[in-house]
């Protein structure tokens, strides 16, 4: 039998949402989601499931069933191939950071990552986590299989070996990115790649060549990603290239010496420092100044971007895409035509000096492959992403309407995760909305795993029943 408590009030990370459940609920097994879903719905109550809470929308907020799939955790199977890439089916609330490590013991790694790591498996995919790198998709492009709880209490799964068109294959297609409405999400399967390690080069830049050809700057590495601190002309910008195996092991050898590893004691020191005084403590400081007298900011900034200096250091992939994010803050993305990002950015630069609003955070630039997944940001065309942050303690809704208008005016398809205003009729020129409509009125017709941000993007498909969730 599942566990079953009366649940105080839930709130996301970034505290921009929040919920009462009627009932929280912590399954230790596929039995007993299935178990707590079928009597969810039974009693009219709708159903939501939480991972890590970084979503800073409110897409796993209730007043009914929160699930908890925490138990959920762990690799179930790993299927290997000839090349040395694998299949692994993994439990749908194994966070990331853990991912990582079982993954390893087997010789093996996500093939891309996002900057942070503190998601769940199910959670980071649902809602279009992403990392960077023009030959990459999003998680959800590595994603090869599923298994849910549908809101009958059945066990289904599908996957991309079934044939378009099929239940199986419509399954699939929602329930990898699809903000858990296809049902609860309890194992995926994942296309996964032979460990690898990445060469990391950071180096600050002015900002005017970069906007001037950002396709340049795309191409040259495998993982590029920007920083640019508003008010300023200065980037740090991120180049991460992926090592032969031949390479890695000659870069191994080259550290096992005296010489080498006073290197890598030197280059450990200094991600300590880089990792949590300047991007996590001096950061907070910066930050706290900016919310005690906004007017500091622009000089904060320049000093920050003043600050940086060139760094290179050669590490598993999983310990250069992700990194640790304690200051907390509230986040907006857009994702671009690729061709047209330097034009917004160069939009957002105007308004942010025109109005002097006061930004500590950087805003982040991020590059993905077009792909076919019926709901990812970077569906049918090359793109990029711009990311815009501001400090948790600071007003945000100025600077956020500002950059939302800008970026849509561009084209842009906004974050399912992360802050936003759009609705189901301004994305439907983007989605295939019609087809999730279809898929998720034959898996849910009575919309228990809706809520009101799932109907805002996309679409109502009746009206709320008991318990209906609240933002």
């Amino acid at each position: 039998m599942p566990d079953n408590d009366a649940a105080p009030t839930w709130e996301n990370w970034a505290r921009t949402a929040r919920a009462t459940p009627a009932r929280l609920a912590h399954p230790r097994d596929e039995a007993g989601v299935a178990e707590v879903v079928a009597r969810a719905a039974a009693a009219g109550l709708r159903v939501r499931a939480r991972g890590a809470g970084h979503s800073f929308t409110p897409a796993a907020m209730t007043d009914g069933v929160l699930l908890d799939l925490e138990r959920l955790a762990g690799l179930e199977a790993v299927e290997r191939r000839h090349d040395g890439a694998a299949r692994v089916t993994v439990r749908a609330g194994t966070r990331l950071f853990h991912l990582h490590h079982l993954l390893a013991s087997h010789g093996l790694a996500m093939t891309n990552l996002g900057d942070i790591d503190r998601q769940s498996i199910a959670g980071a995919i649902s809602t279009g986590t992403h990392g960077t790198g023009l030959a990459f998709g999003g998680l959800a492009t590595q994603v090869s299989g599923v298994r849910v709880v549908t809101a009958d209490g059945a066990v289904r799964g599908g996957g991309i070996d079934d044939a378009v068109g099929s239940p199986e294959r419509d399954l699939f297609e929602l329930a990898r990115l699809g903000l858990g409405t296809a049902g609860v999400l309890t194992a995926v399967t994942l296309e996964v790649v032979p460990a690898f390690w990445l060469r990391a080069r950071e180096e600050p830049a002015p900002l005017g060549p970069l906007l001037a050809d950002l396709d340049t700057f795309a191409r040259s590495a495998d993982h590029a990603e920007l920083y640019w601190f508003p008010g300023t002309r200065r980037a740090l910008t991120i180049r991460n290239q992926r090592l032969a195996p031949d390479d890695a092991a000659a870069w191994a050898t080259d550290q096992s010496g005296l010489k080498g590893r006073l290197r890598l004691l030197r280059q450990e020191a200094r991600g300590l420092v880089d990792e949590e005084l300047l991007s996590n403590g001096a950061f907070e400081v910066v930050n706290r100044l900016a919310t005690a007298a906004p007017g500091l900011t622009a000089g904060l900034n320049r000093i920050s971007a003043r600050t940086l200096a060139p760094r290179e250091h050669v590490a598993p992939s999983y310990q250069v895409f992700c990194h640790k994010r304690r200051v907390r803050f509230r986040e907006m993305e857009y994702a671009l035509p690729r061709a047209v990002v330097g034009e917004a950015l160069t939009e957002l630069d105007r308004w942010l000096r025109r109005t002097g609003e006061a930004v500590p955070f950087p805003v982040e630039v991020r590059f993905a492959a077009p792909d076919d997944v019926w709901l990812s940001t970077a569906r049918g065309r090359e793109t990029a992403y711009v990311a815009a942050h501001q400090y948790a303690r600071m007003p945000h809704r100025r600077w956020f309407d500002a950059a939302e208008r800008i970026l849509v005016e561009a084209g842009g398809r906004p974050h399912w995760g992360k802050l936003h205003t759009r609705t189901a009729e301004d994305l439907a020129a983007h989605y295939p909305l019609d087809d999730v409509a279809r898929v998720r009125r034959a898996l849910d017709p009575a919309g228990v795993f809706a809520n009101p941000y799932v109907d805002a993007v996309l679409g109502a498909l009746a009206p709320p029943a008991s318990g209906s969730a609240t933002t």
